[in-house]
Formats: structure tokens, sequence, C-alpha cells
């Protein structure tokens, strides 16, 4: 069994996509990049990655992100290979391969698919040529596409492989006070929900600040460090391993 630090680094829609909803292989090159470097600086490293439904929204011809669950499902569908293709384009010259790990809430509920996913994972990790990209398996996902935009897995995901970190990329540098200034460290992350954060989501992406802190809290309670950074500058990566870098850090418990 691998015994490296593992971190998990989860990506929103509003990184991975433009204005017009078609996908940013600039941000998508340099995410890998910098993933890359973590994992030859000596870190296993899972990526959980949104943009299905955004990468397939301009295949399909639509003008924003459907409302409609059943055309989310849909631009999922046609979306996640398309993504996947992407990112291996980006890895490939870094000898990366990836492996495609599709997930719902209820697998991380039910204690077999839970173990499983587990499982299977930790064998990917052993191979340090291979990095897991991991996305909410939308097709068949409900609360997902309604409301946490992977923020949720992710946290999950932390538990249940033992992740010393956590990042989580958004839009922004991190937890805006009402100056829109960056709060560097948070100890209360219920305290913090209530009084900064605000609920917004991008037009091709589902999910704010909310959501983010609702998931951060899951994950720190499980004894993971948690930060959220900017994932318009993935070269952070290594600096928020030692908090070196802009962003906002929170408490575990352990």
């Amino acid at each position: 069994m691998n015994q490296r630090p593992l971190i998990i680094v989860k990506v929103g829609t509003g990184v991975l996509t433009q204005d017009d909803g078609n996908l940013n292989l600039e941000a998508i090159n340099a995410l890998s990049h910098h993933i890359a470097h973590l994992r030859q600086d000596g870190y296993a490293t899972i990526l959980v990655s949104s943009g299905a439904v955004g990468a397939g929204v301009p295949i399909l011809e639509l003008k924003s992100y459907p409302a409609d669950i059943s055309m989310r499902q849909a631009a999922a569908a046609v979306g996640q290979s398309h993504l996947l293709q992407r990112y291996q384009e980006a890895l490939t010259p870094h000898g990366l391969s990836v492996a495609q790990i599709l997930l719902s809430s209820y697998d991380l509920q039910e204690e077999t698919h839970r173990e499983r996913a587990k499982n299977v994972l930790t064998r990917l990790l052993d191979h340090d040529h291979i990095l897991p990209i991991v996305n909410e398996n939308d097709v068949v996902s409900l609360r997902e596409l309604t409301k946490t935009d992977n923020d949720m897995l992710a946290a999950t995901l932390s538990g249940i492989m033992k992740a010393q970190t956590l990042v989580l990329l958004t839009s922004v540098d991190g937890l805006l006070d009402h100056d829109q200034q960056v709060i560097p460290t948070v100890e209360n992350v219920a305290e913090a929900s209530a009084q900064f954060a605000q609920d917004s989501s991008g037009k091709f992406s589902i999910g704010g600040m909310k959501s983010k802190l609702e998931a951060v809290k899951i994950a720190s309670d499980q004894g993971t460090q948690v930060i959220i950074g900017n994932g318009a500058h993935p070269e952070r990566l290594r600096g928020y391993l030692d908090q070196s870098a802009i962003g906002t850090y929170f408490s575990s418990v352990n």
C-alpha cells in the first residue's frame, strides 16, 4: 500500500470553463502541470473534477446551464468523455494516465459500495503514473446536480481515504470578508458560514461558498486540513501545503 501523504484537489466548473461555456484548456493544462509536480514531490493525489455538465453545454448547443435536471444529465453524459480527454492530453507530457471514477452520493453512503470505491482508489494510488479523477455520476445523481457540485464528494472522500489535505479550488482567493478581503484562517466554520458565505454560482456551475463551507465542516471534522484557494492560480498548490500561499486555511479536529 502506498504510504505517501494524500492530497485531494477539487476543482469547480467555474474554474474549468470560459464565459461561453467551452472548456478552458489553458486552465486544465496549468492545473494538470502543477498536480504533476505534487506527484513528483512525493504526494499521492486524487483530483475531484467538476466540469462534465459545463463541457456538454456547448456540445449540445445550449446557451446556458440547463435548468432541467434531465438535460443537465444529458449534458454530463456528453461532456464527461470530452473532459477526461482534455485531462489526458494535458497529463501525457508528464507521464501520467488518468483513471476515471464516477460515484454518486449513494455509493459513499452504502457500506459495500464505499469500501469498493476505497479499495479501487487505494490500488490506483499504488501506481505512481496514474491520476484518479473523480466526478459525480451525474447521469444517475440528483442531489449533486441541484446543490453541491462535487464539494461534498471531495469532503467525504477525504475522510474515507484519510487524506492529509483537501484543497477546494474556486474562482476567488479564499473565503472573503465583507470588504472582499481574504480571511486567512478559520477555526469556527459555522460562524464563518453565517457571517460571510454567499450561495452564489456561475453561469455554467452550481454551488457557491456556502456549499464549500458545508464540505469544509465534513472534512475538517474527520481530521483533514482544508484550504479554499483560487483555481486560476494552480501554481499555489505547493504553497498550500506549508500555508505560504494566499488562501483560507481551516483548522482540523485532529
